[in-house]
Parts: C-alpha cells; structure tokens; sequence
C-alpha cells in the first residue's frame, strides 16, 4: 500500500493507553493519537512532518542512505512497513525497528553506518534520544 504525508505513524505498540503524553512507539502526542481519525490531511501531515524531523535529527550523523531504491527494495522484500512518502533516511528506523536485536549487514540496505558501535547498541540510542526530543517538545508546547 501506497502511503502519504497523512498516513498514521502508529506502530502497534501504543503507550498513551498506559497514561504516557507520548507513545513510546510512534513518539505521537496522546492527544495526537487519540484525535488522529479526526484531523485533516495538513494536521496529520504536519505531525509525520515533526516525527520525521526528529528521526532525521537522531540518524543524520551515524547514517548515510548510499543507495534509496535497495533499500526501499529490501524493505519491501522483507515485509518492513514504512513510509515511502518521508525521507529515506527515516526508513533507517524502521528497518531498525523490524529487525529486533538481530545484527544486519546495512551494506545489503543501501546504507552507511559512520559511527562504530554495536547496532543494537545504536538502536537503543536512537530510540531514546527519538523520544527524548519527542518529551521535550510535548513538555514546551503542550504541558500545562
């Protein structure tokens, strides 16, 4: 399936239910994911916009995208889901995502890894630093 700018960000493993303001999985705002079925195109738009933002922030300085159409090819092959309409570079993360704690050969993706430090290692440390960007801007923008 085709995706857009509009298309939900949501992973499955949704956190707000558990009293988070941002989801754990998609970074989205409770309040986001809650009235997501109720925005417009340019709202969820300009969400996918921030999230990708954000991704784009954490993977700029360790990764390097050398070959967009492998990886967009390998991503399909291996059933990963993501968002063709964004960067390539967020595609990183969700080929991050898919793969668990498993080692890859990012060569085989079409992508350079400049940073030398074991890739689940990397991964934890995208995540976290994805959702502390994410809390950041929640706790200056919306918290009361």
């Amino acid at each position: 399936m085709k995706k857009n700018k509009a298309s939900t960000p949501c992973l499955g493993i949704c956190s707000t239910t558990y009293g988070d303001n941002v989801c754990k999985g998609c970074k989205r705002f409770s309040h986001e994911v809650i009235n997501w079925n109720k925005y417009a195109v340019p709202e969820k738009e300009l969400v996918n916009s921030r999230l990708e933002n954000f991704k784009l922030t954490v993977l700029k300085d360790r990764f390097s995208v050398t070959d967009a159409e492998l990886l967009a090819i390998r991503l399909n092959d291996q059933g990963i889901n993501f968002n063709d309409s964004l960067d390539p570079m967020t595609w990183i993360f969700d080929l991050l995502r898919a793969a668990g704690s498993q080692e890859l050969d990012l060569h085989q993706f079409g992508i350079a890894c400049h940073v030398n430090i074991n890739l689940v290692e990397l991964k934890e440390q995208i995540y976290l630093e994805f959702l502390e960007l994410s809390e950041a801007h929640y706790e200056r923008y919306f918290s009361t």
